[in-house]
């Protein structure tokens, strides 16, 4: 367990996330994985003293150290740090994350952070592309939900928790091409979430605030309310804002020509800083393929929590469809 200002107690277990297996030092929000392992990505929890030596070679933007900061080091390694949080150096092959915590750091930040922003620069170092999504499980296919933040993807995710469906990944989505087909891989089990959406929508509030300039909780999931292996993507939804002249009640559900589809798709990318060549054209050739091979279609309704149980039936008759 990690507690704010303290040293974790390390452990040495491997956990499958996002269909990648994570050898970690502290626990992880996964499936864990017994038995002999390769792992895809090593994590080491690393010293003060270690970290000096990186920060001598990050110059960080004058005026001290941002909210957010990331210096792309000399020997290819990305550094990463968030103000009094934590900080992370990613290596040039994305198979190892050097992890420290700061002051203000807690473990469910912790995770939420190195599970989504950290490990999405790992991911794009072996060449995989995450998407910007809330997935559910929806008997055995999965149905994602992308668009900016603030539209409600893990709010509608909520949705079809409280209606007895299981979730299979919250903020980051990894795709694999198996034959005609694309499957979607489990995310942490947890669920990042507003205390008066979780209250409204879960009838509860648990887990922990995610960082100290938020209000949002890194909401815990049980055993059942995930999905754990990976499903054959259905559909996916693009959230957009309704427009002010729009009926409260309304939903409007709208297919997307594959062109629209792929502009969508590449704005609702999860790492928008490394645009290197190499990984701006493997971006753009997944999703221009995933746009040609997935239904994809428009989803506008109002931001209202109401609303969401005619939302959710709404993608649930489609899905039957």
């Amino acid at each position: 367990m990690i507690t704010a200002g303290s040293a974790p107690a390390l452990v040495d277990e491997h956990y499958e996330i996002y269909g990648l297996c994570v050898r970690s030092p502290v626990p992880l929000p996964g499936r864990r994985l017994s038995g002999p392992q390769d792992a895809s990505l090593d994590l080491a929890w690393e010293s003060d003293e270690y970290f000096s030596r990186v920060r001598r070679r990050a110059p960080l933007a004058p005026g001290g150290v941002d909210w957010f900061s990331h210096v792309h080091l000399p020997d290819g390694a990305d550094y990463l740090v968030w103000h009094d949080l934590f900080e992370f150096v990613v290596s040039r092959n994305g198979r190892s994350i050097a992890c420290r915590q700061l002051k203000n750091g807690r473990a469910e930040a912790f995770q939420t952070y190195l599970l989504g922003q950290v490990l999405s620069f790992a991911m794009l170092r072996q060449g995989i592309e995450p998407l910007h999504a809330t997935a559910v499980a929806i008997e055995d296919v999965a149905v994602a939900f992308v668009g900016d933040c603030g539209l409600g993807k893990s709010s509608l995710g909520a949705s079809f928790l409280q209606a007895g469906y299981r979730l299979l990944t919250d903020d980051l989505l990894v795709l694999e091409r198996r034959g005609d087909r694309y499957l979607a891989y489990p995310g942490p089990t947890r669920i990042k979430l507003f205390p008066e959406v979780a209250l409204a929508v879960l009838g509860h509030v648990g887990g922990d605030p995610m960082n100290p300039t938020t209000s949002k909780f890194v909401i815990p999931l049980e055993e059942g309310q995930m999905a754990t292996e990976p499903l054959p993507l259905a559909g996916i939804y693009v959230l957009r804002a309704p427009p002010a002249t729009a009926r409260k009640s309304t939903v409007s559900i709208r297919p997307l020509a594959p062109r629209r589809a792929f502009l969508d798709l590449v704005e609702n990318t999860f790492n928008s800083v490394i645009v290197d060549a190499p990984r701006l054209q493997r971006h753009f050739e997944l999703f221009a393929q995933v746009a040609s091979s997935v239904p994809v279609a428009s989803l506008t309704y109002s931001r209202d929590l109401g609303v969401l149980p005619e939302v959710r039936d709404h993608v649930l008759r489609r899905c039957a469809r």
